[in-house]
Order: structure tokens, then C-alpha cells, then sequence
């Protein structure tokens, strides 16, 4: 029988509520990535310690554990775009799991300045598996305010266009 996991970070809730709606669109497990370190909470801190991590390559430590990794044939990565790449969490959770054989289904949650090279490292930092077109919504503008976006006739919307990305890639 074919597993599914659904993997994501998320700060301000964007990020997850697409992983919902996906579970609930497939089944399948839903992780949260989570670091060691606590992260800052307030934005201007995050923002800053994130650009060193990106700037340094630090990798931060991840919290979660998934030890059944290897039973699961299509992973679905959720990950929003910070400084117009991926979070250093989620290049932690790449380089820490093998991805052969696997079928993998990348999501995106912004600001509204698109993917940047999200997509890119996800393919960059995953070897000998099958990675599909990835799906992108706009999700807030922490910098002006704007937190949980995904609500609403706007989530409605999402579900429509994320029903149509799930029926082309997933199998």
C-alpha cells in the first residue's frame, strides 16, 4: 500500500493550513517541522537570524524525528519563501532524510513575491526521487502586518487550484 506523508514549516499558519487541506484532499500523515532552537518570535528578529543562517549556511537542528521515513512513498514538502529561498530548517530536513524512490510533491506559501529559489533547492538537496511541478499560493505579509491569509473565499479559491495541482501530480 502506497504511504503518504505531508511535511511543512510554518510560522505564521499559512504554510499549514495548505498541508491541511491537502491531508484532507489525500490522507496521509501530517508532520510539522519544528527546530531545537526555539525561534525568535518577533518578525524583525526572525528575519534577521534567518538571513545569517542563509548567509553562513548554518543549518539549524531539527526537533522532529520521523523514524518511519523509509515506509513512505510520496512526500508532499510545504515551505514558505524567506528572503526569496527556503528556510535553513527546511534545508536541515533535506540533507537529514533519503528522498530515493520517492515521489516528491513541493508547496510553496509567500508574500506575494513568488517561489524564489524555493523549488530550486528542494531538486538541489534531493537525489534519485521523482519531484513534481510544485504548487504556490500567496500567503501574508508578515513585514506589513498581514499574518494568517488563507481563510475565507481566499481559501476556497486555494482549494480549487490546489484540487487541480493534487489531480495532475498525484498518484
Amino acid at each position: 500500500m502506497t504511504k503518504t506523508l505531508i511535511v511543512f514549516y510554518s510560522r505564521s499558519g499559512n504554510t499549514k493550513e495548505v498541508a491541511e487541506l491537502i491531508q484532507a484532499m489525500v490522507g496521509g500523515d501530517l508532520i510539522r517541522i519544528e527546530t531545537r532552537e526555539r525561534r525568535p518570535t518577533n518578525y524583525r528578529e526572525e528575519v534577521a537570524k534567518n538571513q545569517l543562517e542563509q548567509e553562513t549556511h548554518f543549518l539549524p537542528e531539527i526537533a522532529t524525528k520521523i523514524d518511519n521515513f523509509d515506509e513512505y512513498q510520496n512526500v508532499f514538502i510545504g515551505t514558505p519563501t524567506w528572503n526569496m529561498a527556503l528556510p535553513q530548517a527546511m534545508v536541515s530536513f533535506l540533507k537529514e532524510y533519503d528522498f530515493s524512490g520517492k515521489v516528491i510533491l513541493p508547496f510553496n506559501t509567500n508574500g506575494g513575491y513568488g517561489v524564489g529559489s524555493t523549488f530550486n533547492q528542494i531538486e538541489a538537496n534531493i537525489n534519485d526521487a521523482k519531484i513534481t511541478p510544485g504548487f504556490y499560493t500567496k500567503g501574508g505579509e508578515e513585514s506589513k502586518g498581514i499574518l494568517f491569509t488563507i481563510k475565507g473565499s481566499y481559501r476556497d479559491s486555494i482549494l480549487v487550484q490546489l484540487d487541480k495541482w493534487v489531480k495532475q501530480n498525484y498518484k
